[in-house]
């Protein structure tokens, strides 16, 4: 099962394992338990007797095991055979288990360790999912550090009828006591934000009191990410804030075109770009975000960025690197049966429509990827373009029409997303040839029409075109004094992840090129910040 690559690189990780505890299995004469099985002895065998493993569990899901210390903790379960991009999470419990430290913030754990109640998470995930392992590995930390806490980590292919039965059409979903919690990717922090009614309080008061700074970036993608390294390396006061350090990177899937790396993952490149970032003087400052803009009173004095939540972070000078998000269809039915049949994700929720018929909507290179890694999976596959032909790359769109269960329909307009009021029934769509409308029968729609910049919560401040692109001059300079703007959010063209590296770059060599040309502040505006 594992290499003896993997193997040795598993036994050096077991090394760190400092106390004993045991792998409770509950087994059956599947395919997949007797794999489980074989795992959990190889585990056992290279953990130099740290770790043993009992094959006379009772728990309702078979396969699954538990790990369980002499005092019964932690109650963590693994439904599942955790491979694939699973296999991270249960090296990681398996440290955590044996007393290994976490690498969280020492704010986090604590909050972590004291959140009080009772809670019993179901976590559906896919082995093929890249967004699953943050929750993954968020729930199994929290059930491992908190005793008042059990999480039971679910492969949806495994336990197929049970996803039928729950409705389960889009991982992660996270079942907190029985009812839906939380559906995609989240850290750790985030997830106690939503479990600790105190958090956004405690949050915003710590905010509040931050001392203002020479440069503050919103956005923690690859535009935000270099903006913040290049001005940091300037020797100056430097915040970053965003939802999550990597941003959209972290929903991708293979990356080869990123120079100096020949191929990577998304996810792989985001704790890169976190990696470097923290190995400087910036105050990075994630599950935050932002919600409006203040320009400064007078040219070089304090431009104020508040948060939700209230307070109010200042700067000399801001960079704008909110990046962008998947575009919706806007359509009857999308918002409705999003997460019921309706997803964004082939990679993640592809595996939970095995057998099934879906659609994917967009002919350009990720609608026309989305199809092709879909067709390997389901029944049938229905590709919609709304124009006269597929702006796919040549190679892709030869692959696809290569492919005996996928249609591509172009000039096809989507008029409305069908369901039965709990899953997604079908699709309407109109010809824009011919004016006729059409009804597919169907399981499953994936959307795959582009992006949207996160821009939004910027009202009228900075000027942005009618896509909602902040508008930006050759130095990454916006229409407001003192703030700069990187990356996809911007009018910059070609939405790559190494143009918006450089963007960011860019802006934080103009930012720190005019704050050497500001005025000092009076001590009377220093003391007022």
């Amino acid at each position: 099962m594992l290499d003896a690559q993997l193997q040795s690189q598993l036994q050096a990780y077991l090394a760190y394992v400092k106390q004993p505890f045991e792998l409770v299995a509950t087994l059956d004469d599947s395919a997949s338990a007797h794999e489980l099985r074989e795992l959990l002895h190889t585990i056992a065998r290279l953990s130099d007797g740290k770790i043993t493993v009992r094959t006379d569990g009772n728990a309702a899901r078979r396969p699954s095991f538990a790990l369980r210390r002499a005092d019964g903790t932690p109650q963590l379960t693994f439904a599942a055979v955790p491979l694939g991009h699973e296999f991270t999470s249960l090296v990681l419990a398996l440290l955590w288990a044996g007393g290994h430290p976490p690498k969280e913030a020492p704010e986090v754990l604590q909050q972590a360790r004291e959140l009080p109640g009772e809670h019993d998470f179901e976590v559906y995930m896919s082995l093929s999912c890249h967004n699953c392992p943050d929750v993954v590995q968020a729930l199994s930390l929290l059930a491992i550090v908190n005793p008042r806490v059990r999480t039971t980590i679910i492969d949806g292919a495994l336990f197929a009828d049970e996803v039928r039965e729950r409705n389960v059409m889009a991982v992660p979903l996270v079942l907190r006591n029985g009812e839906v919690f939380h559906s995609g990717r989240a850290t750790l922090a985030e997830l106690l934000a939503k479990l600790d009614q105190g958090a956004q309080q405690r949050q915003a008061a710590a905010l509040a009191a931050k001392e203002p700074f020479d440069v503050l970036v919103v956005g923690g993608g690859p535009a935000g990410a270099a903006a913040a390294v290049y001005a940091a390396r300037k020797g100056i006061r430097v915040g970053l804030l965003a939802e999550r350090v990597g941003g959209q990177v972290n929903d991708t899937l293979a990356i080869e075109n990123y120079l100096g790396m020949l191929e990577t993952t998304g996810p792989q490149l985001a704790a890169a770009l976190q990696a470097h970032v923290q190995r400087y003087e910036v105050d990075v400052m994630t599950g935050v975000r932002a919600q409006a803009l203040h320009p400064a009173a007078q040219p070089g004095g304090w431009i104020g960025v508040t948060v939700e939540g209230g307070a109010t972070l200042r700067a000399r000078s801001v960079v704008l690197a909110t990046g962008a998000r998947w575009r919706n269809l806007n359509v009857p039915g999308e918002a409705e049966y999003k997460n019921r049949g309706v997803a964004y994700c082939p990679h993640c929720d592809g595996p939970l429509f095995k057998g099934k018929r879906v659609a994917v909507i967009g002919g350009g290179n990720s609608g026309v990827e989305a199809a092709i890694d879909l067709a390997g999976i389901v029944q049938h596959v229905t590709l919609l373009e709304f124009a006269e032909q597929l702006k796919a790359d040549a190679v892709l769109v030869s692959k696809l029409k290569s492919l005996p269960n996928v249609t591509v329909l172009t000039q096809a307009q989507t008029l409305e997303v069908l369901g039965d009021g709990h899953k997604v029934t079908g699709l309407r769509w109109r010809d824009r040839a011919s004016g006729a409308e059409h009804t597919l029968a169907l399981e499953g729609v994936f959307v795959q029409i582009g992006l949207v910049p996160n821009t939004e919560w910027l009202g009228d401040v900075v000027p942005r075109n009618r896509f909602g692109e902040i508008e930006i001059d050759a130095a990454c300079r916006t229409g407001v004094p003192g703030v700069l703007a990187a990356g996809d959010c911007t009018t910059v063209p070609y939405k790559q992840i190494v143009v918006a590296a450089g963007e960011g770059a860019k802006a934080a060599l103009a930012a720190f090129d005019a704050l050497i040309r500001m005025p000092a502040l009076q001590p009377t505006e220093a003391a007022v910040a």
